[in-house]
């Protein structure tokens, strides 16, 4: 899952923590359904492929 997280749009890098964060805003019970579906095996239904910054220029012209 950590391979998935790392290609994802919402991870984003914190300079002062020294590390990587889901940046996904979810509410309580999202969150702990996203947890217990991690746990069973089950992909992430929030992944967006991070496509980055020429990405984003292909998809204008």
């Amino acid at each position: 899952m950590a391979d998935l997280c790392e290609k994802c749009w919402y991870n984003t890098y914190d300079e002062e923590a020294d590390e990587f964060f889901c940046e996904l805003q979810l509410d309580e019970d999202e969150y702990v359904k996203l947890l217990s579906d991690f746990g069973s095996g089950k992909s992430c239904k929030y992944f967006r492929p991070d496509i980055g910054e020429y990405g984003i220029v292909r998809k204008q012209n």
